[in-house]
Formats: structure tokens, sequence, C-alpha cells
């Protein structure tokens, strides 16, 4: 069996190079899936543009993967051989090209794989893991907002918080919706209008419109009568923390940001930006509880949805650097997924 990579050669390659690449093997704790699709994020071509973030070439991007199960290691029981799975793959936290989701075969760590339904199909379930990770950092970890985990997918009673998840039509902002609404937090979002009702299906309480002059004042009138633990920002850039300050000055509450936010913040806000394998790794605790119990109950009764759902390029590895170039281009409630 030979293995096969779409590799970033150097600092700033462009276009990816498809050649051979080592066959992984499951160490202790490990899985390795047999891709049948990845999914494209913005960190992707942000790479490949501006040479930030490996540390060692040449390498293998990719964060979301989904396939099947094709080697299992020491102590992992929840899958096995042939399995049908979802996996959020690491290599921008290790550096290792064999933990890069662009191959044929991809290592992941176990805990952020988790089976999938009969009726979801490879190419929608590629879109969820990097985003499952980041909106669950987000969330429940303590230097985040530190809301309660989940603890089924069977409709939960209410907890009395809440949460503003800037960004509901983004990847991570339609799950981060999805998974607090499953811990039982009411949700406000925004999202463009033309978004503004499938954002509400996924679970939202009330959505705005996030060019509306009075966005911030119609938050926080829905936010009333609730316990705010802050703000998911799912999109974090300059404008959309100049947008949300308002929210905190008036309802106070902490922050998790999916990238750093250097400046700018209101005075006396705390939380952090947030690091997506973390949940794996020195967060445990948020992915035994979101990847080991949630997700596979969440998919397995429709609580959790594969959105935005998949905008399939096929081609196979050849295809990812065009799958680069589109997401850079940008898609509207959409996940740009390259079927292998």
């Amino acid at each position: 069996m030979s293995n096969q990579a779409a590799w970033i050669l150097e600092p700033k390659g462009n276009p990816l190079v498809v050649k051979e690449a080592p066959m992984p093997k499951a160490g202790k704790g490990e899985i390795v899936i047999k891709n049948h699709a990845v999914a494209v994020n913005p960190v992707d071509w942000k790479i490949q543009d501006y040479g930030i973030f490996l540390q060692k070439y040449p390498n293998i991007c990719g964060t979301d993967v989904a396939g099947e199960v094709y080697d299992v290691g020491e102590g992992v029981t929840h899958v096995k051989k042939g399995d049908r799975v979802l996996g959020h793959a690491f290599s921008l936290a290790t550096n290792n090209p064999a933990q890069g989701g662009y191959q044929l075969y991809t290592l992941c760590n176990a805990l952020v794989v988790a089976k999938i339904p009969s009726g979801l199909d490879y190419n929608s379930a590629s879109v969820l893991p990097l985003a499952i990770s980041t909106a669950s950092a987000c969330l429940f970890k303590k230097e985040t907002l530190a809301l309660p985990l989940p603890t089924t997918a069977s409709k939960p009673s209410s907890s009395g918080k809440s949460v503003l998840v800037w960004g509901g039509s983004s990847s991570v902002g339609a799950t981060a919706i999805q998974l607090a609404a499953g811990a039982g937090h009411k949700v406000v979002s925004i999202a463009s209008k033309h978004n503004i009702d499938k954002v509400k299906d996924l679970g939202a309480a009330a959505v705005f419109d996030y060019k509306s002059p009075t966005v911030a004042e119609d938050i926080v009138a829905a936010l009333e009568g609730t316990e705010f633990a802050g703000v998911c920002d799912c999109i974090a850039t300059p404008d959309a923390l100049k947008a949300w300050a308002p929210v905190y000055k008036k309802l106070g509450g902490r922050y998790g940001s999916v990238l750093p936010h250097e400046k700018g913040l209101p005075e006396g806000i705390e939380g952090t930006g947030v690091f997506a394998p973390s949940v794996a790794l020195a967060d445990k605790y948020v992915g035994d509880a979101v990847w080991g119990k949630w997700v596979p109950e969440a998919l397995e009764s429709g609580a959790l949805k594969a959105l935005p759902g998949p905008v399939v390029i096929k081609g196979g590895l050849s295809s990812v650097q065009k799958g680069y170039d589109e997401q850079k281009k940008g898609v509207s409630f959409g996940k740009i997924v390259v079927e292998l």
C-alpha cells in the first residue's frame, strides 16, 4: 500500500506538489484514516501566502478529514478498522507531516475521531472536525467562556446562561451555535441578511443582520433575563471586535476568539484566542466531553448537522490547490471540500 500527499515544499510554496508520502502507522492512542474527503480552511491558503505557522518544510497541511479507519493503535476502543469516521488532523500543532489532512492516509489523535452515521456522506462529514474543536475551545475552556459542557445529545434543559456567537454562518460559528444550544445555553447570533433563517435553523434563539445600525442594541435586548457568558468570536477581525464590544460594555462576560485580538479589546475583558488542538491535549476534559461523548450521539440523532454544507471539488489531491484558490475567493454558507 502506498501513500501520496499534496505537499507544501517550502515557505510560501505555490503550487502544492503531489508526490509520494510515507505510510503512517498508528501508535498508542492514534488512528490512521484512509481519507475519502478533505475540507479546506482559510488557514491553509494563509500558510501558503504568508509563510506562517509551519515550523518545518516540506510539510502537509489540512485539518479536516473523513474516511474509513485503516489502522488502530493501542488503547483505542471506540472505533475499529473499516468504520466510517471524521477526524481532526493536527500537523499544524505537531509539524509532523503524517498528521496532515491532504494525503490519502492521515494519522489522527484518537480523541478527535468520531464515527459517522450511515446517512452522512464523507463530503459532508469532512466540514466538521476543525469547527468542532475550535468552537469547543471557544465555548467551554476555562480560559475562554467556561460554559458548562454538553452532557447528552437529547434535548437539554435550559442552563439559564447565554452566549453571543459572532459569525453564525461561518463553519466554526454554525458548529458553535449547535454545541452551545446542545448544552442548554441560549444562543444569539449575527449573519448576513440572506443567511439569517439558515443560522436560526441551527438552534439560535435570535439572529440579527450584522450590518444593521442597531445590531448591538438588538442583541442586548434579546439577551435580557439571561446570565450572559460572553462572546464566541468566529470572525476575529478588528471590525468584528468593534461591532461586538458595545455588547460587552453593556452586559459584561468573557470572550473566546478563533484568532487572538492583538489590540482594541474592551478594557477589563477576560478571554483569549484559541488553539483548536488543545481540546485533545492540554484541555482534554473538553475533548472528552465533546468529541468523546456528545459528537457521536449528536451526529446519530441529528442534533449536530454538517453545516455549512460542502462545496465539492473533484479530482483528488491534485485539486487541493484549486480548493485553496476557491476558498480564498470566499464562500457564502458553504465549505470547500476536495473529494479523493
